[in-house]
């Protein structure tokens, strides 16, 4: 017996030294682990990369921009059947242990131990929050330990729906999709709300390997293992045994989302706005920040500028003939395969690419560009189609350099109302942009700047600066009409001599059609584009006086007062064109252009807004018989309004009776001036509406003559009239606002006087000013002007700014 109870004795005594030895090491091990543990109380002030999302005017989404695609939920936004579903794939007992889970520990060894191959993750959610937030992935021991201590910490620290919100918004879930709200969104196009029982469980499957269960190329997988999910959903009562069945005889149904904006054709217009958001608040901000911006962008605007650019573009290069095709491909086995590997361009729909097949003279038989699938393979079905006569005939041109043969790829665009037809199609060379805008508040609505954005990121609307030509002149005309002079003010057209100093000649601008016309009135002068009487009235009026107005709008920041720039020699931007142009409409008030309405940040606190009016007793509590709220404005009055007035009573002349006289089709009250630079290197033509503005330019990339014969009024403004067919087709007509003050007399539009005859025109006037009965015409011979020997530094040796 005393042998028995020494033996017991020793047990004990040796277990107990064991006990404080091995509590010693664990003691000494968690003293030493703990002394380098991050600062896990990080946690509480945690903000996550979100992503930043890009809305239209009408609240669509245009795009977004993350380094991870990211939607933050709070834990009482995240439905309980999403909870449920994690929590049976990750750690069933989350709600009952202390941060580490030793059942779960157990479990695991008890399987292995009997040679199972799948087991639960012995790391419970709170451990891998403490490893995704605070620690590396390396798989060492020593990690573990650190985890698990933080583990302890951080579930001391925190609740368990804070712990499980920081889980569920911070794990990968394949995709490149982190936390649950994004994944919802961009696997099954819903909110996390919506999910189905299926759709959750596949989410829920996805945290330990994403790429292991990819929804197309590892289907089989996925399904094995969202229908292991189900099964422990059922197990531990979440969802009822026919309920699970039923999902799982389910497909993935996964069907990613693919937001671009080229479904509103908007490349140039959300990169524009990137470029903003980078350059106001960083990088950082742009991509982390989680910024909701609403954009001035009105989508149905955008595709008619699209689609009124894309005419006007095709149809100049359509007009020079036929380039050749893209390149050559072997089609002498499944000609789908090569051709599905062409780099098409993304943002020109409906044009397709294909393949010639065989052909004659007059038609071709074509295979077109097998689609992707979402795994990533071509699909088997093969389309074909014919290039008719009808579709074949611009190309067959004096011009046109080459014709089509077997295994030549070009671009194809089906034939409205002709199944199977095709007409053929080439990438222009010419390029262009479009920019429509509010005149009053300079909320640009549409923005296109080049055929495509997908060929190419520069924006010709915002980033080219071109010379802009004749369409600078309403500008040196209105610096006139606000200093002196009136639309029947008789200025002489007749040749004029510049005397640009020694060794530098003497420059004679010249008129578009060679000749000049004697004396004329203003009106006259801006209607058919008259260069020599511009120049003479820019040298009564002073450069330096129309270079300040030229300021003013904003066109240049310091415009040289040499009087070749009154003919548009100097570089400017469409954008700046076309706001310059609003503030004619809107009654010379002074406007910034804009893209982007309002931006909030991830908490909703409103960080930007571009409309800075004020608006008096807007919050009022209530109705207490007070006066109206009033928004008080406090524009810049940059030009008179009777002289805005006037010139755009001028411009609607040039729709009327001049060089625009195409986009009288569109049938309202629209005003606007052509602009055709130096041999045609560039074309513009800017108008606008009463409620509207827009600008058109066209030109090569690297600057050349678009023809001998180029002309704004062909090619340009024909864009502008399509495209104000379409933003105005359902709108009324609305007569150009006449401001107080402004007085309609009738007058002889080639005289200026007064007169209610044929050939009689309503002319504004001034209070003060009246038509004169007669006139006498000074300085009509020609004669030598001296003037700043650097006057025509910056103009060649061309007409200058023409029609």
């Amino acid at each position: 017996m005393r042998l028995i109870a020494r033996f017991f004795g020793f047990i004990f005594a040796t277990g107990a030294i064991l006990f404080i030895v091995g509590a010693s090491v664990a003691g000494l091990l968690v003293w030493k682990f703990q002394q380098d543990l991050p600062d896990y109380t990080q946690l509480k002030d945690y903000e996550p990369r979100v992503m930043t999302r890009v809305h239209a005017g009408d609240g669509s989404l245009l795009a977004e921009y993350a380094r991870e695609r990211r939607l933050y939920l709070p834990s009482a936004a995240i439905p309980p059947l999403v909870k449920e579903a994690f929590l049976s794939a990750e750690d069933k007992n989350f709600y009952t242990h202390a941060g580490v889970d030793p059942e779960g520990i157990l479990r695991n060894l008890l399987i292995l131990a009997q040679g199972g191959k799948r087991v639960q993750g012995a790391s419970t959610i709170t451990q891998q929050v403490a490893k995704n937030f605070l620690l590396t992935n390396e798989r060492t021991i020593e990690r573990k330990i650190r985890e698990a201590l933080l583990a302890f910490r951080i579930e001391g620290a925190y609740s368990k729906d804070k712990i499980l919100e920081l889980y569920l918004n911070e794990i990968y879930l394949g995709l490149g999709n982190y936390g649950v709200a994004a994944a919802a969104l961009n696997y099954y196009g819903k909110s996390v709300h919506e999910l189905t029982v299926a759709q959750v469980a596949y989410l829920a499957a996805l945290p330990k390997a994403p790429n292991n269960y990819h929804p197309f190329l590892k289907r089989e997988r996925a399904i094995e293992r969202r229908n292991w999910v189900i099964d422990r959903m059922v197990e531990n009562g979440y969802v009822t045994r026919q309920e699970g069945e039923k999902a799982k005889s389910e497909t993935l149904g996964v069907n990613p989302r693919v937001l671009s904006p080229n479904s509103l054709a908007a490349g140039f217009f959300a990169e524009e706005v990137r470029r903003e958001l980078g350059e106001r608040y960083g990088e950082k901000k742009l991509y982390e920040g989680g910024l909701s911006v609403r954009t001035t962008l009105d989508p149905k605007m955008q595709l008619m500028a699209r689609r009124a650019l894309v005419d006007g573009l095709v149809r100049y290069d359509e007009a020079h003939g036929f380039r050749g095709p893209m390149r050559h491909i072997d089609i002498s086995q499944d000609w789908g395969i090569p051709l599905a590997d062409v780099p098409a361009l993304g943002d020109v729909a409906p044009w397709r690419l294909a393949v010639v097949i065989d052909g004659t003279e007059s038609s071709a038989r074509i295979g077109l560009q097998p689609r992707h699938e979402k795994s990533g393979e071509i699909e088997r079905e093969r389309e074909s189609g014919v290039l008719t006569n009808v579709g074949l005939h611009w190309s067959r041109g004096s011009d046109s350099r080459t014709s089509l043969g077997p295994g030549d790829v070009i671009y194809v665009e089906a034939l409205e109302g002709k199944p199977g037809q095709y007409r053929l199609r080439q990438i222009p060379e010419v390029s262009g942009a479009i920019v429509a805008m509010d005149p009053y508040t300079g909320r640009v609505f549409a923005m296109v700047g080049g055929f495509s954005f997908d060929q190419s990121e520069f924006n010709r609307a915002t980033q080219a600066q071109r010379q802009p030509g004749s369409s600078f002149k309403p500008f040196v005309y209105a610096t006139a009409l606000d200093n002196g002079y009136t639309p029947s003010s008789i200025i002489l057209d007749a040749p004029i001599e510049i005397d640009q100093g020694p060794g530098l000649g003497v420059w004679r601008p010249e008129n578009f059609e060679g000749k000049s016309g004697g004396p004329h009135t203003l009106r006259y002068g801006v209607e058919h584009s008259i260069n020599q009487m511009t120049v003479r009235l820019a040298r009564d009026v002073g450069m330096p006086l129309i270079a300040e107005y030229a300021k003013r709008f904003g066109i240049y920041d310091d415009l040289p007062p040499f009087l070749a720039m009154s003919l548009g020699s100097g570089e400017t931007t469409l954008l700046r064109m076309t706001t310059a142009y609003s503030m004619l409409a809107n009654g010379g008030k002074r406007i910034k252009s804009t893209l982007i309405d309002r931006i909030q940040d991830r908490w909703g606190h409103t960080i930007y807004r571009h409309d800075e009016r004020v608006c008096e007793s807007c919050d009022a509590p209530k109705w207490e018989n007070q006066p109206e709220p009033r928004l008080i404005d406090k524009r810049e009055q940059v030009l008179d309004p009777l002289t805005a007035y006037q010139i755009t009573s001028i411009m609607e002349g040039v729709i009327q009776r001049g060089t625009g006289q195409s986009i009288r089709d569109v049938g309202k009250h629209l005003a606007g001036k052509t602009g055709t630079t130096n041999e045609a290197k560039d074309l513009w033509f800017v108008g606008f509406s009463p409620d509207l503005a827009v600008g058109v330019f066209m030109g090569y990339d690297q600057p050349r003559s678009l023809g001998d014969s180029a002309q704004a009024a062909h090619y340009t403004a024909p864009i502008f009239r399509d495209f104000m067919k379409l933003a105005l087709k359902d709108k009324p007509d609305v007569p150009f606002r006449v401001p107080p003050g402004i007085k309609l007399i009738s007058v002889d539009v080639k005289s200026g006087m007064r007169s209610n005859g044929a050939g009689s025109i309503l002319e504004a006037f001034k209070p003060g000013t009246a038509p004169p009965d007669t006139y006498s015409v000074g300085d009509a011979s020609p004669r030598a002007q001296t003037v700043n020997p650097d006057a025509d530094r910056l103009v060649g040796t061309g007409t200058g700014g023409l029609y």
